[in-house]
């Protein structure tokens, strides 16, 4: 498992303390995928948020390349939060291994402490905003004429707001 100092890095645990940290950590699950190995497939139920812990993935979507994300992002926050069917295939480029926060996990750290669950959900919130927030500047570009824009982030090129 993953340790509380390495999880505090990532955005969604921003202003927690590491005991509230450790009242999650418990919850959460691990795992490990190889080259190749679809890890959410579009139009599938999905009921996760999984931290890239090591190594990279290809977000794809109707079989076209969206984003890679490196070691430090998250993926399946959408599902976690609207119950629908995965918007996008997620596949380990190289092994991968993740850590995995469930929907069951987070009812039960509402359940444990409502003020942990908030800032989770509003971390969570920012995260997706900026994404979303991204997402509509590649399009923008992607309109212009003589476009470069290009989802595809080279390791250690990640835009600041995708930075653990």
């Amino acid at each position: 498992m993953v340790d509380t100092a390495a999880l505090q890095a990532y955005s969604l645990f921003g202003g927690l303390s590491a005991e509230q940290i450790g009242l999650i950590r418990p919850l959460m699950g691990t795992a490990i995928f190889n080259a190749g190995e679809v890890i959410i497939r579009e139009g599938q139920s999905n009921d996760s948020i999984y931290f890239i812990t090591e190594g990279r993935v290809d977000v794809t979507r109707c079989g076209v390349s969206i984003v890679e994300l490196p070691e430090g992002q998250t993926f399946g926050e959408m599902e976690l939060l609207d119950v629908m069917p995965s918007a996008a295939t997620v596949t380990a480029i190289g092994a991968v291994k993740v850590v995995t926060i469930s929907n069951r996990c987070v009812r039960e750290v509402y359940a444990r402490d409502p003020k942990v669950f908030g800032i989770v959900m509003m971390n969570l919130a920012r995260d997706l905003s900026r994404r979303l927030r991204r997402m509509d500047e590649l399009a923008c570009d992607a309109s212009l004429p003589n476009h470069t824009a290009f989802l595809r982030v080279p390791p250690g090129d990640e835009p600041a707001e995708y930075a653990r």
